[in-house]
């Protein structure tokens, strides 16, 4: 008995030994299917790419390739159709090729592989952007397959810790890409015309040491942003520009400064304008109208020493203080501050305990004064308004027809015909940042909103048309705030 047993335990090891060798034999010889209805399908038919700078090459993306077939495919050939000469390159599942071209790619059944794309586009010597394309070709079974690539392509003309030493002019014929800085030196002007577009690399400031003319317009807006034209790839992507901190921020530093800034949109850096003069017996001036200064990592402006005029324009979004004054005359008029930073899911802080407008009237200062006519100071703190001064009662400073979110009513003679916050106001139509559901901030008043018919008529008169270009002066009912309620468009 001992003796057959050992026989068939032989056996039976020699028949799991020749088992298993079959099995490995399988795995290492996959069978590829030959048949042509047993095809790729891809994440996307077409991968667009957003505006890409010449030379500088584009963020990178991806396709996902799918071989939903219970059986393996072998590609026999994967490229993109311009090969070499193409804009575009790709990496095929941790692969280069200098050709961009690949062969006898192997995916096995129900899996699944990662094709990553990049583009960079020559000079194009034009001021417009230009539309390349190409595509990625299949070649499986003897079946053609392919997906669309596009991009735009922009030239741009680099300022790379460029120091202007004479009076310059900036044009908007082809975009400005800052690198490190650009500044203008003591007593010179630099002048932005319409339309002007800056994109500022991370870090990039603007410093004035002289005068800045920012002169756009209703129709050709100057543009201040980040150089991040693509998009964050989450679940449902969303622009980089909509992520505060992708730049530096702009400094106006010369105390005999005088500055115009004048329908421009400035969003997403550090700092919004930083407007600052240690000198209390030479003051500078800044006129800021007509703009939108949004979604900055600290402060929105920041004045010390110097005299400022706002006028019709959004100051909203900050970590910190979106409106610091300290020391000269600072005049507000029918302008919208709203800090609604921590309502938003994609930045990486939140808000400090700051209020949106802090007033500071208490170290030796430059002679100080404020004036708010027809505005809104408000945001996602109770109270949004703050005013440290020595002597309250002897402040130099009118706020008349306001609405203040403040949990107590400030009872002085410089305060007059002000609408204070109540628990439950719904003051904006939109105060939230939710890509998923595609809304965005939207600091026109809500049609509920204490903001509506709270402005005086007669400095409405002065700004007849709101930061959207719509007639503030309908039946004489003004809100107050750098919009004018309108109705949602069906």
């Amino acid at each position: 008995m001992n003796s057959i047993s050992g026989k068939l335990s032989f056996t039976f090891i020699l028949l799991i030994s020749f088992v298993l060798s079959i099995g490995f034999s399988a795995c290492n010889d996959e069978i590829f299917s030959t048949n042509p209805k047993d095809k790729l399908t891809f994440s996307t038919d077409t991968l667009a790419f957003d505006t890409v700078f010449t030379t500088l090459g584009s963020a990178t993306s991806k396709i996902m390739i799918y071989n939903r077939n219970n059986v393996a495919l072998k590609i026999s050939h994967l490229g993109i159709a311009g090969g070499k000469s193409s804009p575009f390159r790709i990496n095929v599942d941790g692969s280069l090729n200098a050709d961009n071209q690949f062969d006898n790619i192997e995916i096995r059944a129900n899996d699944s592989m990662y094709i990553f794309v990049a583009v960079t586009v020559d000079p194009t010597n034009t001021n417009s952007p230009v539309f390349i394309q190409d595509s990625l070709v299949f070649q499986t079974n003897g079946v053609f397959q392919n997906v669309k690539l596009q991009a735009y392509g922009q030239d741009m003309k680099i300022l790379r810790n460029k120091y202007i030493l004479n009076d310059t002019t900036l044009t908007a014929e082809k975009p400005y890409l800052v690198y490190g800085y650009v500044a203008i030196d003591t007593a010179k002007t630099l002048t932005l015309n319409p339309g002007c577009k800056l994109y500022f690399h991370n870090n990039a400031n603007m410093i004035v040491y002289g005068n800045l003319k920012a002169n756009g317009t209703a129709e050709n807006p100057i543009i201040m942003r980040g150089d991040r034209l693509d998009k964050i790839k989450f679940a449902t992507p969303f622009p980089y520009n909509n992520v505060a901190g992708q730049w530096g921020g702009l400094y106006l530093l010369w105390k005999g400064g005088n500055h115009v800034i004048r329908h421009v949109n400035m969003n997403s850096g550090y700092v919004g304008i930083y407007f600052s003069n240690e000198d209390r017996n030479v003051i500078p001036t800044l006129e800021i109208t007509d703009c939108r200064i949004h979604n900055f990592l600290m402060y929105g402006l920041v004045v010390q020493n110097g005299n400022v005029q706002v006028s019709n324009s959004e100051i909203s979004n900050t970590s910190s203080y979106s409106v610091y004054l300290n020391g000269g005359k600072h005049t507000f008029l029918q302008s919208t501050i709203a800090n609604y930073f921590n309502n938003s899911s994609v930045q990486p802080v939140s808000r400090d305990k700051k209020p949106a407008v802090m007033i500071m009237n208490l170290n030796r200062v430059a002679p100080m004064e404020t004036i708010f006519r027809n505005c809104v100071i408000s945001g996602s703190s109770e109270n949004e308004f703050s005013l440290a001064t020595r002597f309250l009662d002897q402040y130099k400073g009118i706020f008349d027809h306001c609405y203040i979110r403040k949990p107590d009513s400030l009872n002085l003679q410089q305060f007059t015909k002000i609408r204070w916050s109540a628990k439950n106001d719904t003051v904006f139509k939109s105060t939230r940042y939710d890509y998923e559901k595609n809304t965005y901030f939207n600091f026109m008043p809500d049609s509920v909103s204490p903001l509506r018919g709270l402005a005086d008529p007669a400095v409405a008169a002065q700004f007849p048309v709101d930061l959207n270009g719509n007639n503030r002066l309908i039946g004489n009912k003004p809100d107050a705030g750098a919009y004018q309620w309108e109705p949602t468009k069906k």
